[in-house]
């Protein structure tokens, strides 16, 4: 499974696919992350920025994923999956390989931030849940993206609508009563902002919350795609 992982994420680098999202990073954080905060309040400005981040890069790691489990052609996927030991072993590896390179993209959206807080003196604490909650987003990312890849969704036109309308209604859903259905993502911006003994003490619902989602959801994915495979 290491070497289809490795295949496919250098495969995606290769094609120039990372370049869009890594692009859209970069012009976020030249123009919005690199100035910092300032004012009394920097340290827990600083704070709520690990919130916005993880906010943004949510559809951004989405969009990420489908682009790098749709890089492998059709025959190629085929050959990938006859000869893998285990028939499982090609989807657990996409995933893999697509989580790995939204870490990537996530350490490049989170290098500037980090160092803010740092200096800026903000506690620990709420630094650490912070890349914490980056890291918990970008699985629910993962597997937004994956649900909308070539595997699931063979049209290319219904994969970027499902995609983009997948992340609007996750949003949506956090504001009212199906709340428990949705990536807690306005759960986690209101605590960041709050301050960070709020954001940390908030945290462990929050993770329990992604972890959850993220099971159901990719143990859903696993299923369906081994089933299409």
């Amino acid at each position: 499974m290491i070497a289809i992982v490795r295949f496919q994420a250098a495969a995606y680098v290769r094609s120039l696919r990372i370049l869009p999202p890594l692009i859209v990073i970069a012009l976020v954080v030249v123009l919005v992350l690199l100035q910092g905060p300032s004012g009394p309040k920097a340290s827990d400005l600083a704070v709520g920025t690990f919130g916005d981040v993880a906010a943004f890069m949510f559809p951004v790691w989405a969009w990420a994923a489908r682009g790098l489990l749709d890089t492998q052609p059709d025959e190629q996927r085929a050959l990938t999956t006859s000869a893998a030991r285990h028939r499982s072993a090609p989807v657990w590896a996409g995933l893999s390989a697509a989580y790995l390179v939204n870490l990537g993209l996530g350490l490049v959206a989170l290098a500037v931030p980090l160092v803010h807080a740092v200096s800026l003196g903000s506690p620990g604490s709420a630094v650490a849940a912070g890349c914490a909650l980056n890291a918990l987003a970008a699985v629910a990312g993962t597997l937004l993206g994956a649900w909308t890849s070539r595997a699931v969704l063979p049209s290319s036109g219904t994969s970027l609508l499902v995609l983009i309308g997948g992340a609007a209604a996750l949003v949506l859903f956090g504001l009212g009563p199906l709340s428990p259905l949705s990536v807690p993502m306005i759960d986690w911006l209101r605590a960041a902002h709050d301050g960070p003994d709020t954001f940390a003490a908030d945290f462990p619902g929050i993770a329990l919350h992604l972890a959850l989602w993220a099971g159901l959801v990719g143990a859903a994915y696993v299923a369906t795609d081994r089933f299409r495979s």
